[in-house]
């Protein structure tokens, strides 16, 4: 699979146009400080800068980034910042969704095979009718028939426990919903994060170069 095609996913790229008559070194000069934050290591190398971060403060304001690439090139109209950056983490959210699907269809396909056949159905059926039968059957005590005792009647199905069974039957096994749910729950976070992570580092890199 060509990656250009999906880097999308993880990578947030983007460029912002320097002030006029802002240099190269001062334009990384006041970017400096978003990359001496704790678990930040970067490296710049003229008008390069590279960054990596591991284990890295909440308190971050780039955390959500794992490491990522700053240029400044010369544009038609003068100098212009293009960075590069990428995301574990919105990686994970993306593919928290499909984990959460394949969840969903094992349940689906557990719960099928779980069902209990038609002639299973048909067996216990059957198994509890010989059992009516049985108690339908049974002699009356002597000394109730002396007593005038009536014959015992044909016991009456308890309509609760068969509609219980009924349900039983229809809802077999763990139901999917749940995983559809997180399904649900961790896609919204990708697209909400993915949108906002990349306003959000455009407006804190363009804070920094106005000085604002």
């Amino acid at each position: 699979m060509n990656l250009r095609f999906t880097d999308w996913i993880w990578h947030v790229k983007g460029s912002l146009a320097l002030a006029p008559g802002q240099s190269s070194d001062e334009a990384f000069d006041r970017l400096d400080p978003l990359f001496r934050e704790t678990g930040t290591s970067h490296h710049r190398n003229g008008d390069t800068l590279t960054f990596r971060k591991k284990d890295q403060a909440a308190q971050d304001k780039m955390s959500i980034f794992t490491d990522g690439v700053l240029q400044i090139e010369r544009g038609v109209s003068g100098l212009v910042l293009r960075y590069h950056l990428t995301s574990r983490a919105l990686l994970l959210c993306f593919l928290a969704p499909l984990l959460f699907l394949g969840f969903a269809q094992l349940t689906i396909a557990i719960g099928i095979l779980d069902k209990p056949t038609a002639q299973e159905l048909a067996e216990e059926k059957k198994k509890e009718e010989e059992e009516e039968k049985k108690i339908a059957a049974r002699p009356l005590n002597p000394i109730d028939k002396f007593l005038g005792a009536p014959a015992p009647e044909k016991p009456k199905k308890d309509k609760d426990k068969d509609k219980k069974k009924k349900d039983e039957e229809e809802d077999h096994g763990p139901s999917p919903v749940p995983a559809y749910v997180f399904a649900g729950i961790f896609a919204a976070l990708y697209v909400g994060g993915r949108i906002l992570e990349d306003r959000l580092v455009k407006s804190l890199f363009r804070k920094r170069l106005l000085g604002s």
